[in-house]
């Protein structure tokens, strides 16, 4: 049927709470953030008509604390905070599900500064209803109505006697409305003082609506004073809810300073002199930067003003030490460094000829071998006849061959691995084969016996 709601989940072993009581606690801290932020609720049409079917459908429930969440979360959402810019804004009215509601007429009874017990800002006035929109219209806001924060306090009147036993409209509505709009800054300048005179070393007009570029310098026997106006658009003073004043030094230390108001005027004075310590005695090139904020303030800044260069005294030895910066979570899925090896320079060969020399020396043997079996003259006779025996046995020496070119090639070109890579397969080979001639020779041995 569209109904929407939130059910518990057991975790840790409490007690189980139940889609409406979870709901009335989502619903209760949705709308208890929105009270803090200033922000709208903004549940799309649909969810709001969803979670509304939900505790209507619920008919009365068993206890008493589940009729409170059920009362309580159709005031949730009948409630809904609304942020408007000067001018005209417009309000609906329907019932919890949505429907249209009978002729009515709206007032704007009351209007008060939040936190404020004061008289109301405007006198009641009636909305005009528009029939084409269905909304009741407030041309224009008082004048009264400057930018912040306020509480407009609504009244609902049925036309005809009949339709309130139908409907109840309750008391008055309290509404919590954010007027936001532009504010000026103006006179805004920066300067460098004598600690003693208060005479101004330097001073500069900033632009903080644009971009500075203010180059200053200072010692520690001198003060920085900035300051500046905010009006609202109706030429009022407005203060801000933050206004801060940041220096960072080129070692990313960071100074935050608090910007304090006197009427229209905001101002701040650093006294170096009393600074140095906080300062940690760094001298050096300091980044400043001016955060001026507010949620009804439609251009708040955060504007770099420039730099300064502090020329403070040397440390003491017992003097604080800057806190260590917090290193960047990020910063080791970066690029590292270049790794560079210094290899080492290769040992002096020796000539190419006496290198020549030595593998014909070490080749004699061989020859000799060779020769020697020459002279002694080499028996034949048992070289098998047959066809597969003598492949066997050819086979055979050429291994025998493979094995011994082998060890040139090591001599020349190849290295240690790929010699014992090559010289397992050849002995695999030579194991193969050997053993079958012998085989043979054995068998043909064993016939020339029994004969």
């Amino acid at each position: 049927d569209g109904a929407l709601y939130f059910d518990d989940k057991l975790v840790d072993g409490h007690e189980y709470q139940g889609p409406l009581s979870t709901t009335s606690s989502v619903l209760r801290g949705l709308t208890a953030f929105a009270a803090v932020t200033a922000e709208n609720l903004n549940l799309p049409g649909d969810k709001m008509l969803g979670l509304a079917k939900f505790f209507l459908g619920i008919c009365v429930p068993g206890d008493a604390k589940d009729f409170f969440n059920q009362i309580d979360s159709l005031a949730c959402l009948e409630s809904n905070r609304q942020g408007f810019s000067l001018g005209s804004f417009n309000v609906g009215v329907s019932t919890v599900l949505g429907s249209e509601v009978p002729s009515l007429t709206v007032k704007l009874v009351g209007a008060f500064s939040s936190g404020s017990k004061d008289a109301s800002l405007v006198e009641s006035q009636e909305l005009n209803f528009d029939k084409t929109s269905g909304l009741h219209i407030l041309n224009d806001l008082p004048k009264s109505i400057d930018v912040g924060s306020y509480t407009f306090v609504f009244e609902v009147v049925l036309h005809e006697p009949e339709h309130e036993e139908v409907y109840f409209m309750g008391s008055q509505t309290k509404v919590p409305i954010s007027v936001t709009g532009l504010i000026k800054v103006e006179n805004s300048e920066i300067a460098v003082l004598d600690s003693d005179l208060g005479s101004i070393e330097s001073q500069k007009k900033l632009d903080l609506a644009g971009k500075n570029a203010i180059s200053l310098s200072a010692n520690h026997l001198q003060k920085l004073r900035l300051s500046f106006q905010l009006t609202t658009p109706h030429g009022r003073s407005f203060k801000p809810h933050q206004a801060f004043l940041k220096l960072r030094h080129e070692s990313k230390v960071e100074h935050i300073f608090v910007v304090g108001n006197s009427g229209k005027q905001f101002e701040i004075v650093l006294n170096f002199l009393g600074l140095v310590e906080k300062f940690f005695y760094l001298s050096g090139k300091y980044d400043m930067e001016l955060t001026i904020g507010d949620a009804a303030m439609e251009n708040s800044l955060l504007v770099a003003i420039g730099h300064i260069e502090l020329d403070l005294p040397e440390a003491p030895e017992k003097a604080p030490r800057p806190p260590p910066q917090p290193v960047d979570p990020y910063s080791r899925y970066g690029p590292k460094a270049e790794i560079t090896h210094i290899f080492r320079a290769p040992e002096k060969r020796p000539p190419q000829e006496l290198s020549l020399a030595f593998l014909g020396l070490t080749i004699l043997p061989l020859l000799g071998f060779l020769i020697g079996l020459l002279r002694l003259g080499v028996n034949l006779k048992n070289f098998p006849t047959k066809p597969v025996p003598a492949t066997f046995a050819v086979l055979f020496h050429v291994g025998i061959g493979a094995v011994l070119l082998l060890y040139v090639f090591f001599w020349v070109k190849l290295d240690l691995f790929q010699t014992l890579k090559l010289l397992g397969f050849l002995g695999v080979f030579l194991v193969f084969v050997g053993h079958r001639i012998l085989s043979h020779l054995a068998a043909a041995s064993a016939k020339l016996k029994s004969a």
